[in-house]
Parts: C-alpha cells; structure tokens; sequence
C-alpha cells in the first residue's frame, strides 16, 4: 500500500488499563486501541500509524504523538472531534498537523519530560492508584532531592537500563532532575501531600525513570546514600544494573517537545 499523505497527531491518554504502547499476542495495548478506533473513523482510506515512542504497561501520557500515514487526505477540521468521538474515555486527542512525507516521528529531535508521582505515609485513597504511588512509612525527602540532583548531567546509566543491547549507548544526559511538591495533579482524592520525580532529556533508556525513582526511595528509606548515586553514575561502575523498579502506574510522559 502507498501511503501518499503524513500527518501528526496529539494524544493523551490514561494507560493504567493497558499493557503499554507496543501491539502484543492477547494483551490490551495503547497502539490496538488507537488504530481500532481510527477504523471507525475512515471508511475509505487506508492508513497506518507510528508511535512516538514505547510506553511500559500502565504508563500514562499528558502529550503523545502519533504519525498517522493514508492514502487520502484528511478533513483536518473535523478529523479530531470524529475521533474523540470514537475514542474510549481512556485517550484525547489534541491537535493534528499535515507533514512531509519524509518526516519521520521516531527519529525527529525531541527532549521528553516524565513526571513521577508519589507519596509516603497514610495508605492513598484507592481513587489514586492510577496516578500516584505510595510508599509505605516516611521518607527523607530532602535527601532525596539531593540525590534526584545529581542525576542531572552527562553519566553513564549502566546500572538503570535493563536488558540492553549491543547497541545501547549508555552515555546520556539529562537537562534537568528534581523532586518537587504536586501541584500538577489534583483531586479531592488524593493525599493532602504528594510529589514529583520530574526528568527531561533527549533520551532515555528502559526502565530508566523507574529504576532512578526505585534508587531514590532506598535513598529515602535510608538503605543508600548519595555517595552510592555518584558512584553508580560513574564510568568504572559495575555496571550491574539495578533490580528495584518502581511501580509503573506512577510514571507519566508529561510533555514532548517535538522539533518538526
């Protein structure tokens, strides 16, 4: 089939019902979803779509870009309000933008910003579940935004990647890393006090936001220190990956900002 047209869309969605992005065998994933409701909306035109990127099972996405390929052109004008139309109450869609055929949304400059969300103490409403981890206890907090700093930079991140390749470049840097207070998701639901684990970056590698988060709460519990984040981030480190990854449904891809 040849795909004549291009085009960028918007999405968000809630992932707490889906085993990530990527099409599997007798799993419920973002990407059936996404092209099983566009089914509804084109009767004539052929189409096919490629995600931004991957997302793990129950990750969510505040921004998320799909290239969508057809062989007609699309009614920009009516083509978001068909497809909200269509979509379960699990996905938006935001804006869809026509780009050159050779555009290609995989390989295109971006930086990424994940937003972890968190809390400790009181068990959380169970309304929360979807948006924000809690960990059981007290953490110290102002350790770990210490520790969340010295994230920030060029490192190595052997130690939080999991299952690599003989290509992974495990060089990378990240702009910026920080813990702040939540004051981006809010619900009567949620508990008084909750955070952020906020990253952004060009790239990152998998699991690599679960696993730094995971670190940091052992660094809040008290069962590492700053000293072992420096250490981990080294060239000479053991490289040895990290076998603590926090819980997925915390994770949100917060913002793309996609250089098209």
């Amino acid at each position: 089939m040849k795909y004549s047209f291009s085009y960028i869309v918007r999405l968000q969605f809630l992932g707490f019902r889906f085993s990530g992005w990527q099409k599997q065998t007798n799993a419920k994933t973002l990407h059936d979803m996404v092209d099983k409701t566009l089914s509804f909306v084109f009767e004539e035109t052929h189409y096919k779509t490629i995600g931004v990127g991957r997302t793990d099972a129950k990750v969510s996405a505040n921004t998320y870009y799909i290239q969508m390929f057809t062989d007609k052109i699309v009614k920009e004008d009516t083509f978001i309000a068909s497809l909200n139309a269509n979509f379960s109450p699990d996905f938006r869609a935001i804006s869809i933008q026509k780009v050159d055929r050779g555009f290609n949304v995989i390989n295109a400059p971006k930086i990424k910003e994940y937003h972890y969300y968190f809390s400790f103490g009181e068990k959380n409403h169970p309304f929360s579940a979807p948006f924000i981890v809690n960990v059981d206890g007290n953490l110290d907090l102002e350790t770990m935004e210490e520790a969340a700093r010295l994230f920030a930079g060029e490192h190595y991140f052997h130690k939080y990647c999991t299952r690599p390749s003989e290509k992974t470049i495990f060089k990378r840097i990240i702009d910026s890393c920080e813990i702040i207070e939540n004051d981006v998701l809010t619900a009567n639901f949620f508990p008084e006090k909750s955070y952020i684990f906020k990253v952004r970056g060009k790239g990152f590698l998998r699991y690599q936001i679960r696993l730094m988060m995971a670190t940091l709460f052992e660094v809040g519990k008290g069962n590492l220190d700053l000293q072992f984040i420096e250490a981990s981030l080294k060239e000479d480190n053991d490289r040895k990956y990290m076998r603590n990854n926090a819980p997925s449904s915390g994770l949100q891809l917060y913002d793309i900002e996609l250089e098209l």
